[in-house]
C-alpha cells in the first residue's frame, strides 16, 4: 500500500516514490516511502496467481476493495525485488509497492482567529493569533459564501461525506453525533481519532450549527469515518483504496481525502470505481508549493483543490498548476473541532488537548470543497456527480493568479443555486 500524505497542517511531508522495476542491493538501507513487508500484485490471469506467488514462496493474500489487486506479505527488505521479479511474468498486470501515507499539513498555531472567516465575514469581528489587534473585516474577502448558500439549504442527511482520514473524536459535542458510520483501515486498534486530523477535516465538513464553538460549510450533513492514518498520522494506499471502497458501498456521496500519495494503479481503479458508481471524490492537492502533482487529487475523476488566504491570494505553501489543481478554498487559519482528549498534532514538544483550533493547509481547503459539493447536491439531489461537480467547478470566484488553477475559489451560495 502506499502511504498517505496528510495536506493540511505546516510542514509538508512529501512522499518519495520507488521507481517499479528498480533494483535495489541487498544491504540497501529501508526506503521510507514504501510499506516494509508488502505489496501489491494485480493479475491477468486469476487462476494463476497461486502459483506464481508459489514460486516465490510468498502466499495469495487479500483482496484490496474491488480494484482486483492483491496485498501480499512479502519479506521485509525484498519488496523491489519482488515486484520486480513478479512484473517480469505475463500473467502479472502489475506490482507495485504499499506506498506510506502521511500528513503533508501544516502545523496549527497555538492561537486561533474568533470567527471563522472561510464562510462567512461581514459584520463580524477578526482578531489576529494573539488576540489584541483587530483586523479590519474588510480586507478579509475570501469567505466561500455559506452562510448565504444556507437560504437554499443547509445540506440533508441522506448526502453522506465520507472522511478517510485519521478517524473522528468518538465523543465531541460538535461532530461526533454527525458521524453515521465508522471503519477502520489503519491497522490500529481504534477507531478514535488519536492524531487530531480527521476530527478537524471533519468539523469542517459538517459541525453542528448550535450557536456553540464552530459550524460546518454543510451542517446538516453526514459523516462517514473511515481511518486510513494511524494515531501517528500513517497509512497505506492499500489501506486507502479499501477506505474508498467501503464509502460506496455504505452509501457515501462524496469523499474528501485531505492526504497525499504517489501514484498507484491499485487507488486509481478504486477512484475510477467510486465515479463510475455516482459518488464525487474531492483531494488535497499538497503543501509543496510547487507543480508537482500529487495522488489521489491529480488523477482525472478527483478534484484537485489549492489553497487561499484571507486575502484570496494563493497561500504560500499550497501546491498550484491549472493544468490539473482544479479548484481553491479558504486553507490558511481555518477554525474547526479537535479531539477533546490529548492528540498527536500540536506544536512542538507537546500534546494537543484542546476542543477547537485552527489548521492551515489544503487539507483545510478540500473539505470546504467537499462541503460545497455536499450543499450542492443537498439542493439538487436528483442530479449526477458529473453535474455536481460542473456546478461546483464553474461558479468560483476569481482567487489567485493566472495558472494557479483551472477555475476560481469555490462559492457555495453560487454552486447551489447554479442553473
Amino acid at each position: 500500500m502506499k502511504k498517505l500524505v496528510l495536506a493540511g497542517f505546516a510542514a509538508v511531508v512529501m512522499v518519495t516514490g520507488t521507481l517499479l522495476g528498480a533494483v535495489v542491493p541487498a544491504h540497501a538501507a529501508p526506503d521510507p516511502s514504501i510499506t516494509a513487508g508488502q505489496i501489491l500484485v494485480k493479475f491477468r490471469d486469476g487462476a494463476a496467481a497461486a502459483g506464481v506467488l508459489r514460486q516465490h514462496g510468498l502466499g495469495e493474500g487479500t483482496g484490496v476493495g474491488n480494484t482486483g489487486a492483491h496485498l501480499i506479505t512479502v519479506p521485509a527488505g525484498k519488496e523491489l525485488q519482488l515486484i520486480d521479479a513478479l512484473g517480469r511474468n505475463p500473467v502479472v498486470e502489475y506490482a507495485e509497492p504499499d506506498h506510506v501515507v502521511t500528513p503533508a499539513a501544516e502545523e496549527p498555531a497555538p492561537n486561533y482567529f474568533p470567527s471563522q472567516y472561510a464562510l462567512y465575514n461581514e459584520g463580524q469581528e477578526f482578531w489576529n493569533a494573539r488576540g489584541d489587534t483587530k483586523i479590519d473585516a474588510g480586507t478579509l474577502d475570501a469567505d466561500v459564501d455559506a452562510v448565504e448558500a444556507w437560504a437554499i439549504t443547509r445540506g440533508i442527511d441522506i448526502i453522506r461525506v465520507a472522511v478517510l482520514d485519521s478517524g473522528v473524536d468518538l465523543d465531541h459535542e460538535d461532530i461526533s453525533e454527525k458521524v453515521v458510520a465508522r471503519a477502520n483501515f489503519s491497522g490500529g486498534n481504534t477507531g478514535d481519532d488519536r492524531y487530531g486530523h480527521g476530527t478537524h477535516v471533519a468539523g469542517i465538513v459538517a459541525a453542528v450549527d448550535n450557536n456553540r464553538g464552530v459550524s460546518g460549510v454543510c451542517p446538516d450533513c453526514t459523516i462517514m469515518s473511515g481511518k486510513v492514518l494511524s494515531d501517528n498520522g500513517i497509512g497505506t494506499s492499500s489501506g486507502l483504496a479499501n477506505g474508498i471502497n467501503w464509502a460506496v458501498n455504505n452509501g457515501a456521496k462524496v469523499i474528501n481525502m485531505s492526504l497525499a500519495v504517489r501514484a498507484s494503479r491499485t487507488l486509481e481503479a478504486a477512484v475510477n470505481n467510486a465515479w463510475n458508481k455516482g459518488v464525487v471524490l474531492v483531494a488535497a492537492a499538497g503543501n509543496g508549493n510547487s507543480q508537482t502533482k500529487m495522488y489521489p487529487a491529480a488523477y482525472d475523476n478527483v478534484i484537485a483543490v489549492g489553497a487561499t488566504n484571507n486575502h484570496d491570494n494563493k497561500a504560500y505553501f499550497s501546491t498550484y498548476g491549472a493544468t490539473w489543481v482544479d479548484v481553491a478554498a479558504p486553507g490558511v487559519a481555518v477554525f474547526s473541532t479537535f479531539p477533546n482528549h490529548e492528540s498527536a498534532l500540536a506544536g512542538t514538544g507537546k500534546k494537543r488537548s484542546l476542543n477547537y483550533d485552527i489548521g492551515d493547509g489544503t487539507s483545510m481547503a478540500s473539505p470546504i470543497v467537499a462541503a460545497t459539493v455536499a450543499l450542492t447536491w443537498s439542493a439538487n439531489p436528483s442530479a449526477s456527480n458529473s453535474l455536481v461537480r460542473a456546478k461546483v467547478e464553474s461558479s468560483t470566484d476569481p482567487a489567485g493568479d493566472i495558472g494557479d488553477w483551472a477555475h476560481g475559489r469555490v462559492n457555495a451560495y453560487n454552486a447551489v443555486t447554479s442553473p
